[in-house]
Order: structure tokens, then sequence, then C-alpha cells
């Protein structure tokens, strides 16, 4: 088994690392007769069910990455050499999965590895076109200008998603706020009522028929509902996290009319800037659209870039390449990128390509949030009043049916 430790050695200085035993007793066994003061061991391999909730658990957010992205960018910009940096990063580093590749990369780096390299057996942690950019900022002399636009990066791509999730919360709590007192009235109040309308013979509505149906239902066979439930959403999870399943959501998620605007408009933004510094740093223009397009963050922008990156190699220019995309790249993406072909200036015009759109994604995230709200309060209330029109209407015609008789 494989342990990861943190201990002090006799100086005092700060030593982490692994160490292989059969049994936790053993390895710190092995730690003390090499004079460590132990401050922590935990075991780094876990396997089943518990690695998967460790990894959910201990997982490398977007905020921890452009915390350790600026921190490294800031440490390599003082001049710090490349090992002690690493070894600062490991110990300011909390999250535990991203402190473990620190350490794999300070160990691969003090074997000989260059940065990049060490990045790129941490798959889990960090992306391809981190690796790449890190790489051309090595090949280029520029590493430290290039750490500092990654988490400038990164720490974008969290303010957009944070916008978007801060627009949807509202509407989610309303709804299931909603389910539940639907639940709740459908298994408790209406089947009183009905009890009452039988007894004096009166007709229910359509409406309180439907539920008072539906409670019957729910208040005897809700097991069966709650494990159909998770077997859905345990089977579409699968699924859209299959390549299959990835490519039909962002094709629908691309048709949805409130969203397919303001997604198209953050993919371009993405795709100029990322290329506009792949070109910058070398990086030659088929293999940067290639590594952008898996940077996007949609599979169908993915295909698409490919598509693009082999006409490339066929000779045709990103201009032309870009403008057959119509689907996914607007009309202007493609005349501003002919400009910048002809006057050699490429990459300051996939710059103002990418300011353009992320100011528009903005203004639409803005729009949204202030669209949404007004939306799910009419849409709730049309739920709420029919909710109770089906309890008061059957009461009302109750009581008049009882006045009758």
């Amino acid at each position: 088994m494989k342990f990861r430790y943190q201990a002090r050695t006799q100086s005092g200085e700060l030593q982490v690392g692994f160490v292989e035993a059969p049994n936790k007793k053993l390895a710190i066994n092995i730690l003390t007769s090499h004079s460590l003061f132990i401050l922590s061991i935990t075991e780094a391999e876990r396997k089943g069910f518990n690695n998967e909730l460790y990894l959910l658990v201990n997982r490398v957010k977007g905020k921890d990455l452009m915390v350790f992205t600026r921190q490294f960018a800031t440490l390599l910009e003082a001049k710090v050499p490349l090992g002690d940096a690493l070894k600062t990063l490991i110990r300011q580093t909390r999250n535990p999965i991203l402190q473990e590749a620190i350490i794999g990369i300070q160990e691969d780096v003090a074997s000989g590895l260059s940065l990049s390299q060490a990045l790129s057996k941490q798959t889990a942690v960090f992306s391809e076109f981190y690796v790449n950019m890190l790489q051309s900022g090595e090949v280029t002399g520029r590493v430290e200008e290039v750490m500092g636009f990654l988490a400038d990066y990164i720490e974008k791509n969290i303010s957009l998603a944070d916008k978007i999730r801060n627009a949807l919360i509202y509407p989610v709590i309303m709804i299931l706020l909603f389910l539940f007192v639907g639940v709740f009235m459908g298994t408790t109040v209406l089947p009183q009522l009905g009890s009452a309308f039988e007894q004096v013979g009166a007709q229910l509505p359509f409406i309180t028929q439907w539920l008072l149906v539906g409670g019957n239902f729910m208040a005897q066979w809700w097991w069966v509902v709650l494990i159909v439930i998770i077997a859905l959403v345990i089977f579409f999870l699968d699924y859209f996290h299959s390549p299959e399943g990835k490519i039909v959501y962002d094709e629908f998620i691309l048709r949805v009319p409130i969203f397919n605007t303001m997604l198209k408009e953050m993919y371009v933004a993405r795709f100029s800037e990322s290329l506009a510094v792949l070109i910058k740093g070398g990086v030659p223009i088929a293999q940067a659209i290639e590594v952008t397009g898996k940077t996007i963050g949609s599979r169908v922008y993915e295909e698409a870039m490919r598509r693009v990156a082999d006409a490339i190699r066929k000779g045709e220019l990103l201009s032309q390449a870009l403008t057959r995309e119509y689907d996914y790249f607007p009309m202007l993406v493609g005349q501003m990128v002919a400009v910048g072909e002809s006057t050699g200036k490429l990459e300051d015009l996939l710059m103002r390509v990418s300011t353009f759109y992320s100011r528009e994604v903005d203004d639409s995230v803005n729009n949204l949030v202030e669209m949404i709200q007004p939306l799910m309060m009419i849409f709730i209330g049309g739920l709420v009043g029919l909710l109770f029109a089906s309890i008061l209407i059957p009461i009302y015609s109750l009581v008049s049916a009882i006045n009758q008789q």
C-alpha cells in the first residue's frame, strides 16, 4: 500500500512524500527509522466506491487550480527557483488531490523532466490546454506570462459559471418547493376531499381528479416512483458521461432558445482567446486549433475545430474554414480573422474578437439573470394557482351540494 505523509526532519524542515508499506503501522515505523517526526500520514491509494467518494469530496475545483496558478506565476515572476516554488506551493495547498499532484510534479522536475512534461502526467488535474500553453511558454521563454494568462483564463471561466449558477439557484429552489407542496397536497388534502365528494355524490373537476389519482398513486407506490427516479438519474448521468451522450447533450443545449446564443458567444470568446495565445506562443496553427477545441467545453465545437484543423492542413485559410462552420461561428469571426491574415496581425484580431464576445456574454448573462426571476415567478404563480384551484373549486362545489340537500 502507498501512504502520503507530512513530517519534519530533526532540523525542523518540512518533508512531504510517499512511502510504501503493507499497512499504516509499518509505514510509520519506516518513517521514524529515518529520524522523521510524523505530522500526518494517510492512505494514498483508494479503490472502489471509497475512491470515487474521496475524489468527489476532494476534487480539484476551478478555484483551487486558479489559486495554485496565480501563486505559481507570482513565485516565478519573483525569480524563485522552480524547485523552491513547487515546495512552497506544496506547503500552501490545502486540497489533498492537488497537493499530491504538486508533489508528483516536484519529484518529476527534480528527476530532470521539464515542467510541462511533469504536468502532462497529472491528467486528472491539468488539461491538455493547460499543458500545451505551458509548453509554448517554455519554448518562447515566457513561462511567467503564460501562467498569468492561465490564471486569468481560469478565473474568467469560474466567474461566468458562478453567474449562470446563481441565476439558476432561485428557479430550482422554487420548482422544488412547488413539487414538495404539490406532493403534500396530493397525498394528504385531496384524498380527504375525494372521500367527502363520494359521500355526497358530487362531481370532481378534471384537474382535481387528475391530482387525486396522482396523489393516491404516490401515497401507495412512492417507493416505486423513488426507485424509477433514481434509476433514470443514474442512467442519464452515465449516458451523458459517455462520448455519444456528451455530444447529444451539447447539441441539445445549443438548441435551447434561451441559452443557445449565450453559449455560442461564450465558446467563440474562449476559442479566440485560447487560439491567439497559442499562436503567439509559437504553436502551429492546426495543432493550436485542435488543442483549443478541447478547451472550449463542447464536444460539438471540438468536432468543428477538428474539421477546421483538417481544412488548414489541406491548404485552406483559417478564415475560409471558419466561414464554412457558420452554424457555430458568426460571420464576424471569419471576417475579423481574414483581416488578421491579410495584415499579419492574426493574434491581435483574435484577441479583439474574444474581447467583443466576452462583453456580449456578460450582457447575455446579466439579461438572463434579470429575465429568469420574473418569468419563474409567473410560471410558479400559475402552477400554484392551478393547485389551489383544484382544492378550492371542489370545496366550493361541495358546500353548494350540501346546501342544496
